[in-house]
């Protein structure tokens, strides 16, 4: 293990500690089974990255951080804030073709394209079933996906969120039967998840 793995990993702690207590703050929410999913998160998060270049590490554990916290805000209260998308989907633009050798203009579409794909998949549920099923807080994620992947990855990340959204909602109708689907499931987080492994494998590959 070199010096900055080991740095990163020592690291996990007080960052997962952070993002609960930036998770709190906009949730309003103090449950001990967030801080546990955010410091195992930021564990594996900056595990994960040991073997990325030294300039690109710091990038990626922001990225990570950002995503873990947005994932479990969303879990906790059905809500992902501009506060934490917005900036993120900037940073995006502003790394992302630096990391993956990419023009500047594939992150651009990108970000466009995953904005008003789920904006658009939205408002057809809504008017199809007269009830909301996903916000714009779900097309703003699909924009930082495509703001930091492009828009050829678009495409995978959204099989990806949309198989763990799957085998979440299979596993409370298991626990509770028809009473489980009949709550909200929180596709924040499976698209955070397919966000975040998907910008490992690229920057691994790039």
């Amino acid at each position: 293990m070199n010096l900055i793995g080991g740095l990163e990993i020592a690291a996990a702690a007080p960052a997962g500690w952070a993002a609960h207590l930036a998770a709190r703050r906009l949730t309003g929410v103090d449950r001990p089974g967030a801080a546990a999913m955010i410091l195992v998160f930021a564990a594996v998060a900056l595990s994960a990255v040991m073997g990325a270049p030294p300039e690109a590490a710091p990038i990626l554990l922001g990225a990570g951080w950002t995503l873990g916290l947005l994932g479990v805000v969303d879990l906790l209260v059905l809500r992902l804030p501009d506060v934490l998308t917005l900036p993120l989907g900037v940073a995006g633009l502003v790394f992302a073709p630096g990391l993956l050798g990419t023009p500047l203009v594939e992150h651009l579409v990108g970000a466009a394209a995953g904005f008003g794909a789920l904006a658009g998949l939205g408002w057809a549920y809504a008017r199809l079933r007269g009830r909301d099923g996903l916000g714009l807080g779900d097309a703003k994620l699909l924009a930082v996906a495509g703001a930091w992947l492009g828009w050829r990855a678009l495409p995978s990340v959204v099989v990806i969120a949309c198989a763990g959204g799957l085998a979440w909602a299979a596993l409370r109708l298991l626990q509770r039967g028809r009473a489980g689907l009949e709550e909200p499931i929180a596709f924040g987080l499976p698209l955070c998840a397919a966000i975040w492994a998907s910008l490992l494998l690229a920057v691994a590959g790039a």
